[in-house]
């Protein structure tokens, strides 16, 4: 009876180790992960990832959540999870596309203080656009607008901080010359805008871009003659003439 209890002592005993290490690898395992939060964040930003390589591929109609889950390496479930819809990640990937952009050339604009500074730019800007397969998830999210309701507001909202930037760079290289005064930027830049989307669009669709950079390099021309212009005297006031 003695015995029997001893070994029945010592098998709790070896019980309670076992436990007390079970508990320590359970501990243990949370240390080498990473935290909740990152993780989230890692799978958003990988689903958005793919959501801009899917729009890109194989276009708005053939993204849907299964195509970008796979692109990304997670569960379909999680496109709904951490977006609610496959369009509001769609439109977190044009904004993702949208933030590089901006990123990229707010800097080359802002070094653009003459009319033919800007029409360089501007050429510098659609190679990189066209290298880089942007234009492609706009020109897709553009298309889809016109056949699911409400995507056109929310893709218009995107395009404004564009035109606002345009019209800035416009203020700046033309500054107060008597072109400045002549052309509205608020209106150029929306003709610049959509004018150079038309370009990005046309060069996209055929993959020649060629004639694009043609008429930017005519654009070139026009813009040294604005800026001959703008040394000019207009009655009323205006910039000193040379």
């Amino acid at each position: 009876m003695v015995l029997l209890s001893e070994q029945l002592l010592k098998l709790i005993g070896q019980c309670r180790a076992s436990g007390q290490k079970g508990t320590a690898m359970a501990k243990a395992g949370p240390r080498a992960g990473k935290p909740r939060g990152a993780q989230s964040a890692d799978v958003r930003a990988a689903l958005v990832s793919a959501a801009i390589d899917a729009l890109a591929e194989v276009g708005y109609a053939g993204a849907s959540a299964r195509e970008i889950a796979g692109r990304a390496g997670y569960s379909q479930a999680l496109v709904f999870y951490h977006f609610g819809s496959v369009t509001d990640l769609m439109l977190a990937a044009l904004d993702e596309v949208s933030s590089r952009r901006m990123a990229a050339y707010r800097d080359l604009l802002a070094g653009a203080t003459s009319a033919t500074a800007l029409a360089a730019a501007a050429r510098d800007i659609l190679t990189a656009d066209l290298d880089a397969g942007y234009v492609r998830v706009l020109i897709e999210m553009m298309t889809a607008a016109h056949s699911v309701p409400g995507l056109g507001e929310q893709v218009a909202e995107r395009l404004q901080p564009w035109r606002e930037l345009t019209e800035q760079a416009i203020r700046r290289a033309l500054g107060k010359s008597a072109a400045a005064r002549l052309i509205p930027p608020a209106e150029a830049a929306r003709a610049l805008v959509a004018g150079f989307l038309g370009l990005e669009l046309l060069a996209s669709l055929d993959g020649d871009r060629t004639s694009a950079l043609a008429v930017l390099a005519r654009a070139g021309s026009v813009a040294r003659l604005l800026d001959v212009l703008g040394g000019l005297r207009l009655p009323g006031g205006g910039r000193e003439g040379r």
